[in-house]
């Protein structure tokens, strides 16, 4: 099925996400034909129309490769793959060497891609050069955890160092809240088995507007030719989950802190470093960085006239880069409606949200994650798969009174 067309192919691996969704939508609108690689195609994503072609693998073992190699040669031009996935992007960058007679991967070397998808490498990397992150205990065992009740302070938050596929089919959580020394042994003793490693640090106090993000593209030469930055309004779950509705904005501290600490690794690609700002001092914390690939959240810099994916797909092909790289600092949002409405009448409940204050907060110019008129399936199919979630919430909040 695979066509020739002026514009070489990009491969989007793990369509079956909303990032992947995103990626796929964007590129097509700049005319490049898009091939999507996904795990699971009755998710609503894969009912996109933008892709020439779905192709069914699991993104997360070798067969993801074997798929690969065997799509390379039929090809007319050597493709852009684009990773959307932690899985797939360690995936992608083992087996680079064999991929590369057939595809552009712009990922920085192989060991800084390990480095930066351990969490405990990550941060104690970040600890050794004096960035900013909040006290953080790494536990490999039940000892580690007991010591680490010893040291914390409460709250604190629980978290694997790599959300692997074993981890994701056991909890959609990112995170959990711990609120004493016998809850973080507990938790640590029930999720454990799921992670190699896990990592407790001290809780950052504030709202989920705290939270800020700096998104960025490094080019062939390390160089960071778009930022962009933006900040969270909501998210579900709340204090622990994903972006529900974002917010661009202008943070001039957090884009240096994350610019200084992907320099000091040579680092190329797709990259975003996300911190929490204390509510107690005012002092910035980073929470996680995310590396290779596009996040959920990253469609913003596209509504925000900033061209973040197309600049990846000339860079990977050598190309002249865009012109639109520069954050105008519009105000445009992002907002996935759907779980939008969950964390919204999660904190209307709880007294903590108006129906003014909720409307002005979604008022003004955004991109949705999954509507688009041009590409209506996948939100007609999302709404179909939220009802009974909706009615089942709805029926276990009647019967709690």
């Amino acid at each position: 099925m695979v066509k020739n067309y002026p514009n070489p192919y990009a491969v989007i691996i793990g369509l079956d996400s909303i990032q992947g969704l995103q990626a796929a939508r964007i590129l097509s609108d700049r005319k490049v034909p898009i091939i999507g690689v996904a795990g699971n195609l009755d998710l609503y994503f894969c009912s996109t129309r933008v892709c020439e072609e779905i192709l069914q693998v699991d993104t997360g073992t070798d067969q993801l490769i074997e798929l690969l190699v065997e799509l390379g040669p039929k090809l007319q031009q050597k493709a852009v793959l684009l990773p959307c996935q932690e899985k797939s992007v360690l995936m992608v960058s083992r087996e680079r060497a064999q991929l590369a007679p057939w595809y552009h991967i712009n990922l920085p070397a192989h060991e800084l891609v390990k480095r930066l998808l351990d969490k405990v490498s990550f941060y104690a990397y970040a600890q050794s050069e004096g960035f900013p992150i909040s006290q953080t205990c790494f536990l490999a065992s039940r000892m580690d955890a007991e010591n680490a009740t010893r040291t914390l302070n409460y709250p604190a938050v629980l978290k694997p160092t790599y959300r692997s596929q074993e981890w994701v089919s056991h909890s959609q959580q990112k995170a959990f809240k711990i609120g004493s020394a016998e809850e973080l042994v507990t938790m640590y003793e029930r999720h454990h088995r799921f992670a190699s490693q896990m990592v407790a640090q001290e809780w950052i106090e504030g709202p989920d507007s705290n939270l800020y993000s700096c998104i960025c593209y490094f080019d062939k030469n390390h160089l960071p030719v778009v930022t962009f930055t933006d900040k969270k309004i909501r998210q579900w779950l709340p204090l622990v989950g994903h972006s529900s509705l974002g917010e661009e904005c202008r943070n001039d501290h957090i884009r240096e802190v994350a610019l200084r600490l992907f320099r000091s690794l040579n680092y190329r690609g797709l990259g975003q470093m996300e911190f929490k700002r204390d509510e107690r001092n005012g002092k910035y914390f980073i929470v996680e960085t995310n590396i290779g690939r596009p996040t959920g959240r990253a469609a913003i810099a596209e509504a925000g006239g900033v061209e973040l994916h197309y600049t990846m797909y000339c860079d990977a092909l050598g190309w002249p880069l865009p012109e639109n790289r520069e954050q105008k600092y519009t105000g445009v949002k992002w907002i996935h409606f759907l779980r939008d409405l969950r964390s919204s009448a999660y904190y209307y409940k709880k007294g903590e949200l108006s129906l003014s204050e909720w409307r002005r907060s979604i008022s003004g110019r955004k991109v949705d994650a999954v509507f688009s008129w041009k590409d209506p399936l996948p939100f007609l199919n999302a709404v179909k798969a939220a009802i009974p979630v909706f009615l089942s919430e709805g029926r276990r909040d009647d019967g709690d009174g």
